[in-house]
């Protein structure tokens, strides 16, 4: 269940804090609000959201960089970014920065709530494609646990978005298999941006799973047709 979820609306329009929060908790969610970067980090101190809307465009520390700032930190909690900007190379700046999803305003609030549960249903459960083969998969040191959807080093747990875990747990499912950007952005629930948003996606989960991003062992990309994982030792 996502519907009693707790929302971090980051946003310094007050009114649209206002109607934001009133929106979701008539929908059933728990809200809480902060009018810029400063505040939603003192809120992030003593509170463990389970999804952050951030607006783009504040002033000061912009939603952008505040984003950047979670991951920095490790921070997990999906993120959904809010702004009057919507060109293509904005949204890629947002998934680039860490965000999970991306919504242009003006928007119809019935969207936003679609997303959001969207959101809080990939975090809440690791991705399942038929066929999904359960066991833990190798990627040389890594152990990527497919029923929970964790990875892990020889010294702990790997961090892991949102974004990054569900993506890992598509191709997983499929390993030695190419599985295009239209078949990962559909299992991913993504809209129609969704396709340059998992080459970012990709970009970001090499980091963390190949001693060189640049010379990968394990996620490789199938020029003109998508993405496959090779697992080993």
């Amino acid at each position: 269940m996502t519907d009693d979820a707790l929302i971090l609306v980051v946003d310094d329009d007050a009114r649209l804090r206002e109607l934001l929060g009133r929106y979701l908790v008539e929908n059933g969610f728990r809200v809480s609000a902060a009018e810029d970067a400063a505040a939603a980090r003192e809120r992030l101190r003593i509170l463990q959201p389970d999804l952050i809307v951030i607006d783009v465009m504040m002033p000061g520390e912009s939603g952008l960089d505040l984003t950047e700032v979670l991951r920095r930190d490790n921070a997990t909690t999906p993120v959904l970014l809010l702004t009057a900007r919507g060109a293509p190379e904005d949204r890629i700046a947002g998934f680039e920065a860490g965000a999970d999803d991306y919504l242009p305003k003006p928007f119809d609030p019935r969207e936003l709530l679609l997303r959001i549960r969207a959101l809080l249903r990939r975090a809440a459960r690791p991705l399942e494609i038929e066929p999904a083969p359960t066991g833990p998969l190798a990627l040389g040191t890594l152990v990527f646990d497919r029923t929970r959807g964790e990875l892990r080093s020889p010294a702990g747990a790997v961090r892991l978005t949102g974004g990054e875990s569900a993506l890992l747990a598509a191709l997983a499912a499929r390993p030695n298999e190419v599985l295009t950007r239209e078949d990962i952005a559909a299992a991913l629930e993504m809209d129609e941006s969704g396709e340059r948003a998992i080459d970012v996606q990709v970009t970001r989960l090499r980091r963390k799973i190949e001693a060189d991003p640049r010379e990968p062992r394990f996620l490789h990309t199938v020029r003109g047709r998508g993405y496959i994982l090779k697992p080993g030792y």
